[in-house]
């Protein structure tokens, strides 16, 4: 024990970091370096490279930009393809299945092998894929690369492993669907159409084989042009030439007329007796012109004929065909069922729809029952069997995009009575209406794993709504929304000329969260710079919002010089009140010097009714100062423990005491600092500055080399994707300039609630290349070092900067959520605005001297600097009401390079230290006056070790360069560990995984980096993503057991996983999509209808198309590319031995029941057979002796 202590005195006189803040023991990019730190001091460290592996798990929410769309009627599996290549495979709820082709080329077509376990998708690069379903991730077993001709239609009949192949040039081919090779056999355009045609017919734009022969093959060509081919003969048996273009036809289930849909909204039905004309023609949506024709309407993309056994009408549904008159319609999906007309609207327009029938076989009654409906941003199935046509509820959380997403959390592990409760109270807010019967795509088989804990995904959205979401074992279910908007007023046109301003802008955009799910306070950041504090209460409530307003502004050509007197830092006082603001500014004169203290929206100041579920408590809004806005909030943190929020952004940092709604601290951030500013920055007088002709301060040379040797000042600008970079600017004229250089003018013409910012741009739509982290060397009047990397190039010419996007030049300063971080450090004012980057309150040591932890605020800054900052919080309750929380900055500063990131705390057995909080406790509540609930607080004791160590422990810090770990209170640095040079992290956060904690990165490169804590040993650094955007910076986010996710589209959340375990059991988590289902008995024919009907039962495919026959297709035309899903099938079998005896099981005992099935069958024909024969010797006997006349 004496040598325990004899190591911790002797740590806290070797600091690894020098005055200057660059780490003594630093070492080159990847390797950690530690201090010297002794064999006693040691953590055993269990986490090792085996325990990581990158995965990707489950893709929730929309396909993004869809393009196709699939059915299997049998296994009632669907199938959506998009633009960029990916297919979305739907079952039952949990059976969701995501692939992605390789190319990235957009999905033209999808045919399913009915009840085979097998799709064909054909993409936009002239290749067809057949797909594996028989395992739980799908993959390719084969591809066919075309190379001459353009595929334009794919058709599959049942139970037929040939597939039709129509293509640009107007020829059909035919596919092997087992061999996956081309066929000899090819129906050349101009053997389709008559020799005496001088034009080409167009591509091929449908494909079907006959229901009343499947040896005929019916061709429709884009002209118009329909040919019925004679697959055994290899002559057109008819062909019809029509002057309007087909773009979809559909047979009737007797196979003796069709009907196409046209480009000027017509539907013409055609019957096999007489080809020469349509013996109908229908212009549904058209009206009478005078002349008796009908008027032209748009094209129907797409229509369906389908009988019914209980009417005798016929339903007729197509897309599209509404009269040019009517502009601004939404689209429509027309019903026609008899004489009965339903148009139903759309939300959006509409990519594809399919009719979902009881049959697989298209000579029989199709007895239709529902309508899927895929439009661009949404996917509704409609109920068919009742007259209202209601939609069914859709099980899939495809509404994540409903609005925006902004902004994402993520919960593992939370309390296991949190969900059902956010859902209980959620469900009481559900739309009505719904269809009652079954959802119909009820395809594959899913089971809830063993190894399943709580998990909970948070999304924010541009409309000011907050989503949370049940996540548990892959999964994703709607629990509760919340609309934070309803705290405010809403702009009336006579407030101030804003609601003009406001119409087209999103003002109550979500920019950051955070959740006590302990507590379950919540807490809203708003782009309009503002934070609404929730509480949870299972009861409604009429209360009043209490609204605290922070001049929170750092005026840089105000600040008194140094000359004149000290640079103190300001106190507020314990009324809450904000500090006095500074004198007026020569931009007083502007006619903006009206906006003062005014916030960007108005809180509702008369009593609200609150229903059960989260209820707004307070709202903390930053004002308008001299006619400029309040900067955006860059970091938030709250403790339910301390009833202390804490809010920074690029001006300074404010703490509110919100049980006692008072303001305790209001400072910008280089008062933070007081004396003990690293950087020695010295605040300028305004009148120096307006005698500068150059705009920067000059230096001597000596001074700038002096103070290099120094240090090298860290990044001066915020990386984690919500970033906020200083942008006030001096201005030679003599004037003062308004922050943000180009922004100025547009400045002049805000109102008072007009935020900062232009529309809101969601996460899901920011496409700009990350920024780049830049040093700044020497003094401030050094000019940044910026550095090109990602194809992003950065310049600055004297006081402009100037920013070359290389990758996306649509993003702009005014249409993100912040400005960019290329205007960073090239003049003084922006050194010395210095960003609050993170926050954690915790119980540390804000002092060297102390004895023992207290609470306090752990403060990160853009220029890498860490502050904390000590509280006194009274810990009787009633104490606690009424006495006020002391908070005094002491001027303790550590080091790091870069912006930081994060913080996290562990005791000397490397266990996380969670930050205290207190037990949720329902306050609206009824309960006994006398005696009312009090606060119960958690505070985690310390382990074994920590309590041989006393109260020290390590704290770990993040920033985009570096990670540190210091000893506390010795502020000693521990391990230093240098995570990139030529990038910068996004993200980091510390999770526990396999038992043990980690520090886990997410890099703008598209690394993702695990290091072991304490020692930061790098475990795990895999390139997941070789390009990334602002939408997956501002959404990616780490979570415990080995998790994490991001909006990998607008519309779509994609979850990883990092853990080797769970990639593991992952193949058990995922569901089924494929299960054995005997296939249904073909109708039968009848005798009559047999014997009448031609010989299509004699149809031999195999004879026809074959190579015996047929010869080999060219190879030239066509190449095969055998895939890997063999393998991969091979490899998840494998890994699921258990799944594989189950099928196993099943097969034998189908084959059984089969088996015996036949047997059954065969008694009753011999049965029937002797019965016959008995009956017939009978009548034999009887007749044998009369005469023909006596018949």
């Amino acid at each position: 024990m004496k040598k325990f202590r004899k190591v911790l005195d002797g740590l806290t006189t070797s600091s690894p970091v020098n005055p200057g803040g660059s780490p003594a023991c630093g070492s080159a990019a990847g390797t950690p370096s530690a201090a010297p730190t002794p064999r006693e001091l040691e953590i055993q460290e269990t986490l090792m490279s085996e325990h990581f592996q990158i995965c990707k798990t489950v893709r929730h929410g929309f396909p993004y930009q869809p393009t196709a769309l699939a059915f299997d009627p049998v296994q009632k599996i669907l199938a959506i393809g998009t633009r960029s290549g990916g297919v979305r495979l739907l079952g039952r709820p949990g059976v969701d299945c995501h692939c992605q082709h390789e190319s990235g080329a957009a999905v033209l077509q999808l045919q399913f092998l009915i009840n085979e376990g097998a799709l064909v998708t054909a993409c936009a690069d002239d290749t067809l894929h057949l797909w594996n379903l028989r395992q739980r991730r799908p993959a390719i077993l084969h591809s066919l690369k075309f190379n001459r001709e353009r595929i334009t239609f794919c058709h599959l009949p049942f139970q037929s492993k040939w597939l039709y192949v129509g293509t640009e040039r107007g020829n059909t081919h035919i596919v092997n669907i087992e061999s996956f090779v081309l066929s000899g056999y090819v129906i050349m355009w101009n053997k389709a159409i008559e020799l005496s045609t001088k034009t080409h017919p167009g591509p091929v734009v449908h494909l079907s084989d006959s229901p009343k022969d499947e040896g005929k093959l019916l061709i429709g060509f884009e002209s118009g042009t329909i040919v019925m081919w004679d697959l055994r003969v290899k002559r057109a048996d008819f062909r019809i030439y029509y002057d309007e273009a087909i773009h979809s036809v559909s047979w009737h289930h007797e196979g003796r007329q069709f009907m196409c849909s046209h480009s000027d909204g017509s539907l013409s039905m055609w019957n096999l007796r007489n080809t020469a004309k349509p013996f109908q023609v229908t212009f549904p949506h058209g009206k009478s012109q005078r002349d008796g024709r009908k008027e032209s309407c748009k094209p129907i993309l797409k229509v369906e004929y389908k009988t019914s056994r209980n009417s005798s009408e016929a339903f007729v549904i197509f897309s599209g065909g509404l009269s040019y008159d009517k502009a601004g319609r939404r689209p429509t999906l027309t019903i026609m069922h008899g004489k009965a007309i339903t148009v139903l609207e759309m939300d959006y327009p509409i990519v594809d729809f399919m009719v979902l029938c009881d049959t697989p076989y298209l000579n029989e009654v199709q007895e239709p029952y529902a309508v899927v409906v895929l439009l661009e941003k949404d996917f509704v199935v409609v109920d068919l069997t009742q007259s209202n046509f209601p939609i069914f509820e859709n099980p899939y959380p495809m509404d994540v995009h409903e609005s925006p997403v902004t902004c994402t959390a993520y919960f593992a592990d939370c309390p296991p009575d949190i969900i059902p409760v956010l859902y209980s109270i959620g469900a009481k807010h559900k739309k009505t209406g719904y269809s009652h019967k079954e959802w119909p795509v009820s395809g594959g088989t899913w089971t809830i794993g063993s190894q399943t804990y709580p998990e909970i995904i948070v999304t924010g959205h541009a409309d000011g709504s907050i989503k949370f979401w049940d996540a548990t074992a892959i999964t994703l279910q709607m629990l509760y929304k919340l609309k934070t908007s309803k705290v405010f007023e809403n702009p009336k046109s006579g407030d101030m000329g804003r609601s003009g301003e406001l119409v087209e802008e999103d003002p109550y955009a979500v920019q950051m969260i955070s959740w006590c799910p302990q507590s379950r306070i919540f807490c809203v950041v708003g782009i309009s710079a503002h934070v609404i504090l929730y509480r949870f209460s299972k009861y409604d409530t009429n209360t009043t919002i209490t609204s605290l307003e922070v001049r929170l502004q750092c005026e840089m050509e105000d600040v008194i010089s140094p000359s004149d007197t000290e640079n103190t830092p300001c106190y507020s006082d314990p009324s809450g009140l904000s500090p006095q603001p500074q004198p007026p500014s020569p931009r007083s004169n502007t006619p903006d010097s009206t906006r003062d203290s005014i916030p960007c929206l108005k809180v509702k100041d008369r009593m609200i009714r609150m229903p059960p579920g989260y209820q707004a408590e307070l709202v903390v809004q930053l004002l308008w100062i001299d006619g400029e806005p309040p900067q955006q909030i860059t970091s938030l943190d709250l403790n339910s423990a301390y009833g202390l929020l804490a809010v920074g952004n690029c001006n300074g940092l404010a703490v509110v005491d919100y049980l006692q709604k008072t303001i305790l601290l209001c400072m910008n951030t280089l008062e933070l600092y007081g004396s003990a500013d690293p950087f020695q920055r010295l605040t300028r007088s305004p009148r120096k500055n307006r005698q500068s002709t150059s705009g920067l301060t000059e230096l001597s040379d000596n001074q700038v080399s002096l103070d290099l040797e120094r240090s090298k000042s860290p990044t001066s600008d915020h990386v984690n994707g919500h970033c906020t970079s200083p942008t006030s600017q001096p201005c030679p004229s003599g004037r003062a300039r308004v922050p943000g250089g180009p922004e100025g003018p547009r400045l002049a013409r805000r109102g008072p609630g007009r935020p900062p910012f232009r529309k809101a741009q969601s996460a899901a739509c920011m496409e700009v290349s990350l920024p780049v982290s830049s040093l700044t060397e020497g003094h401030s009047s050094r000019r940044a070092m910026l550095q090109q990397l990602h194809g992003v190039s950065m310049y600055s010419h004297d006081e402009h900067h100037i920013t070359t996007y290389s990758w996306s030049e649509r993003e702009s300063r005014e249409n993100s959520f912040s400005r960019s971080r290329s205007s960073s450090v090239s003049s003084i004012d922006r050194e010395t605005k210095e960003a609050v980057t993170t926050l954690q309150f915790m119980e540390s040591y804000g002092r060297k001297s102390d004895p023992l932890p207290t609470p306090c605020l752990w403060v990160g800054t853009s220029l890498g600097l860490v502050l904390i900052i000590p509280m006194s919080i009274p810990m009787d309750e009633q104490e606690r009401q009424e006495d006020p929380v002391t908070v005094v900055p002491t001027g303790t500063v550590l080091m790091l390079k870069g912006s930081i990131l994060r913080f996290s705390f562990l005791d000397f057995g490397g266990a996380l230290i969670h930050s205290p909080y207190e037990v949720w406790r329902d306050q609206q509540a009824p309960g006994d006056p006398d005696r009312p609930r009090k606060r119960k607080l958690v505070n985690f004791s310390p382990s074994s070790s920590q309590e041989a160590s006393g109260d020290c422990h390590l704290a770990v810090v993040c920033s985009e360069k570096q990670a540190k770990v210091f000893l506390m209170p010795t502020q000693a640095c521990l391990y230093v560990h240098n995570i990139t040079e030529s990038s910068f992290l996004l993200r980091a956060d510390v999770v526990s995984v396999c038992n043990s904690v980690c520090l886990a990165c997410f890099c703008a490169n598209g690394h993702i980096m695990t290091l072991s804590l304490p020692s930061l040993r790098p475990l795990l650094d895999i390139n997941y993503l070789p390009l990334t955007d602002m939408r997956i910076a501002r959404t990616f986010c780490f979570t415990n057991g080995g998790q994490a996710l991001y909006l990998c589209s607008p519309t779509e959340i994609q979850r990883i996983t990092y853990s080797q375990e769970m990639c593991d059991n992952l193949q058990e988590m995922l569901g089924e999509l494929f299960t054995p289902i005997e296939t249904p008995e073909a109708p039968n024919r009848g005798f009559l209808k047999g014997f009448f009907g031609g010989n299509a039962q004699t149809f031999d495919r195999e004879e026809l198309f074959g190579e015996a026959s047929a010869g080999k297709g060219s190879r030239s035309l066509a190449q095969h590319i055998p895939g890997q899903g063999g393998m991969e099938g091979m490899k998840a079998a494998a890994g699921g031995v258990v799944g594989d005896l189950a099928r196993a099981r099943i097969a034998l005992d189908e084959r059984g029941q089969r088996l015996g099935e036949l047997e059954e069958r065969t008694a009753l024909m011999m049965s029937s057979a002797e019965t016959f024969s008995k009956h017939a010797h009978e009548l034999m006997l009887k007749c044998k002796d009369k005469k023909w006349y006596q018949f």
